[in-house]
């Protein structure tokens, strides 16, 4: 008789991505930390936030590798988009343009949580896709394993209305929270924030002078 095993679910650990949508842009903060399974830690200074076109940006988290072609994917999407059109693709065709990528993947999906937010005509917006290509629109959203922390500032102190310069203190203030309680989290963190200005990400001073503002 055969000895039957059940087989275990993979489950993947690690990041804290926050994603805000604020009254003059969006931003987006992630944990530099990328680990695998056993709490081994890959790296300590990962890159989570990728710029996707200059009014778009992206956040990943899940299998790096995947993610990191669902990046490539839209790259080249929003570039073919802006020579044939003469003009940036919108955030939600972007969106639905990723989500499409990971249902039509669904029998060998992509194992990635992604965040695409930008700035377009419409204004400023922020989307969740998951892995089976789930597609919905956020004012604030966190993904993996330190997201419920994550989740505690943001239900606590978000508001319609916020401005941009809130929405960075608050976005580092959950992303850190995290990085104290989630193993899985942390090293350091990235900031980036897109408005009508385009894609710009913080620098290290920028982020030092951040962190006295928001712990004092």
């Amino acid at each position: 008789m055969l000895d039957y095993k059940p087989i275990k679910p993979l489950v993947y650990h690690g990041t804290t991505t926050v994603g805000l949508v604020c009254i003059d842009g969006i931003v987006f903060s992630t944990d530099t930390r990328v680990t695998m399974p056993r709490s081994y830690i890959a790296h300590r200074k990962g890159k989570k936030i990728y710029k996707i076109d200059d009014h778009l940006g992206m956040t990943i988290a899940g299998v790096v590798a995947d993610a990191q072609n669902v990046v490539d994917i839209l790259r080249y999407y929003a570039g073919t988009y802006k020579l044939e059109k003469k003009a940036p693709i919108p955030v939600k065709a972007a969106a639905r343009l990723a989500s499409n990528v990971f249902f039509s993947s669904r029998l060998f999906p992509y194992i990635a949580d992604v965040l695409i937010g930008g700035c377009d005509e419409t204004g400023a917006s922020i989307f969740n896709v998951d892995l089976f290509g789930s597609l919905t629109k956020e004012n604030y959203v966190s993904t993996g394993s330190g997201s419920p922390i994550a989740y505690g500032i943001l239900e606590s102190e978000y508001h319609n209305g916020i401005k941009l310069e809130k929405g960075i203190a608050m976005a580092v203030k959950a992303v850190t929270s995290a990085m104290k309680r989630d193993a899985m989290s942390g090293d350091n963190f990235d900031v980036v924030t897109v408005d009508k200005e385009g894609y710009k990400e913080l620098f290290e001073e920028e982020k030092k002078k951040l962190l006295t503002k928001v712990f004092g």
